[in-house]
């Protein structure tokens, strides 16, 4: 007796390996899946900006990363001492107007230069409930917990989450672009509006997938949903997927786009990740310095791959 409704999914016939160039936007669970290829050494960039909740906001940063517009003082906001923008998660925030628009042109002029040579695009859509600023009605990544009356609240409907994100993809039909929804609940607006809101992402997803030939989904939403269907794979906050729930889809999305000829570089980034976590009691101990001579190995045959 089967106990679960198992997702099946078709691996891509073009796989991502070790030259490729990928960079990761989106939701929180962009962030997870990509910060995995980055301890794995692959050359990802993941959410230079912060986290993206919506195709709005990933469909604006992808513009300013394809053309490098630089960020000036109009960009800003301050909020007491702080300087912040529209366009950034809270981290990125400065005291010093010189340094937040230095600190963050600099990262904008390497994202832009490393998406340039990206193969790779994978974006993670979140939500299709945006904030628009009332003046102007620009959609904005981040509110920085700015007075409501700064803004209004509304969704992006299927049409409009297709043509924001399709010039992106047709000003770069050398990339290949991976799509998924994720299974990060939004629940501010109900369990049924969460629902609504992952609908409309589906069915633009679907319809971009139609449209374009060098986009593909990846079921992150139905693996959690459906696959893993119980409550023991949330987190303590019962909205975000548990450790086991990402490493379950973290596998899954292995097997759907990444190149058999990264499992031997990935399995020895593993054993060099692990040697480095060990903490020693006895640095001075034979058993050390045969543990640093293993790392020292390992680290040139990594070069050798040009990691």
């Amino acid at each position: 007796m089967r106990w679960q409704t198992e997702v099946l999914i078709s691996p891509l016939k073009d796989r991502i390996n070790y030259k490729d160039g990928i960079i990761f936007m989106g939701s929180c669970f962009a962030a997870e899946i990509g910060a995995k290829m980055e301890q794995l050494r692959f050359k990802v960039v993941v959410n230079p900006f912060g986290v993206l909740f919506n195709p709005g906001s990933i469909s604006s940063s992808l513009k300013r990363i394809d053309t490098c517009e630089l960020f000036t003082e109009d960009d800003l906001i301050k909020a007491g001492d702080i300087y912040k923008s529209f366009s950034h998660g809270s981290e990125f925030a400065s005291t010093s107007k010189d340094k937040f628009l230095s600190q963050n042109n600099s990262t904008l002029k390497s994202v832009s230069n490393h998406y340039k040579n990206c193969r790779w695009v994978v974006l993670t859509l979140g939500t299709s409930w945006v904030y628009r600023e009332r003046i102007g009605g620009k959609i904005v990544s981040n509110c920085h917990k700015l007075p409501h009356s700064f803004f209004e609240r509304t969704t992006m409907e299927v049409d409009e989450i297709v043509e924001s994100l399709s010039p992106a993809i047709e000003a770069n039909p050398h990339m290949r672009w991976i799509i998924t929804v994720s299974p990060v609940r939004h629940l501010k607006e109900g369990a049924n509006g969460n629902q609504l809101s992952k609908a409309r992402l589906l069915l633009a997803t679907e319809i971009l997938v139609k449209r374009f030939s060098n986009v593909f989904y990846f079921p992150a939403y139905e693996i959690f949903m459906d696959q893993l269907r119980d409550y023991r794979f949330y987190a303590e906050d019962m909205v975000h997927p548990s450790r086991e729930a990402v490493n379950y889809i973290w596998e899954q999305f292995c097997s759907f786009a990444l190149d058999s000829s990264c499992d031997k570089i990935m399995k020895q980034v593993n054993e060099l990740n692990l040697l480095k976590g060990h903490r020693p009691m006895f640095p001075e101990s034979e058993d050390y310095k045969s543990l640093l001579e293993k790392i020292a190995i390992l680290e040139q045959k990594l070069a050798k791959e040009g990691l």
